[in-house]
């Protein structure tokens, strides 16, 4: 149902362009930290969620910096429409709790979270577009492109004696989910300055090859942006 929408959100967008061409455009460029959902948040069967019962390692530990860009259309003096797109990374090293090797050594792993977020958002700007001080409110619909992966050395629990095996395992996917957003920024003729906050929810689906059949990958992010102005 959301991937429908896609296509009627950009036509929205390009239906909105024409019309405005003569308003100032913007670029934004955001800095900041991505924050996933708690344990007691996350959806059921949460790959991280089922980890933490036999991996020394908590979710907070996948906090990571987060980047991207924007382009903001207005769209009256009061609305813009938005597109967007984000990456943020995270690599968690982490070892078994209760397991070691035949050598008495921990058996090591390490987890990786890799979001690209991408964005459709309308804004309300209660002040306006023209006020120099510019509180906003928003929402929309994310498309999320994600890479989740373990890889290390991996305790066979099937197997008599739990030998110790190295291996790999990726999933990837696209999900999408709703986006809220609030900000304020500083306008001026050719250059903004502000900062916003973002949630988004969204969740993928994994293999039998990890210990939970989900990845959430919702969260907060909290960003501080520069935008460039354009056209008039």
């Amino acid at each position: 149902m959301h991937t429908r929408l896609i296509p009627v959100l950009l036509l929205a967008c390009t239906a909105l362009v024409p019309a405005t061409a003569s308003a100032q455009q913007t670029i934004n460029f955001s800095l900041g930290l991505f924050t996933p959902r708690g344990a007691d948040a996350r959806v059921a069967g949460d790959v991280l969620n089922a980890n933490t019962t036999f991996l020394f390692f908590e979710v907070k530990d996948f906090k990571s910096a987060s980047i991207g860009g924007e382009w903001l259309v207005p769209f009256g003096e009061f609305f813009e429409g938005g597109v967007g797109i984000g990456f943020s990374r995270k690599t968690v090293p982490t070892v078994y709790t209760a397991f070691e090797d035949n050598f008495g050594e921990e058996i090591q792993q390490e987890l990786r979270l890799r979001q690209v977020p991408i964005s459709f958002t309308v804004r309300a700007l209660p002040l306006g577009q023209s006020n120099a001080f510019q509180p906003y409110i928003g929402a929309g619909l994310v498309v999320t492109n994600w890479r989740y992966a373990e890889f290390g050395d991996f305790v066979d629990f099937g197997t008599t004696g739990f030998p110790v095996f190295p291996a790999s395992y990726v999933a990837t996917g696209t999900a999408t989910g709703p986006v809220v957003l609030g900000g304020i920024r500083f306008g001026g003729e050719t250059l903004t300055a502000g900062g916003e906050i973002r949630y988004h929810k969204a969740e993928g689906n994994l293999s039998s090859d990890f210990a939970g059949n989900k990845i959430d990958l919702g969260g907060w992010i909290y960003n501080f942006t520069i935008g460039v102005r354009f056209g008039r």
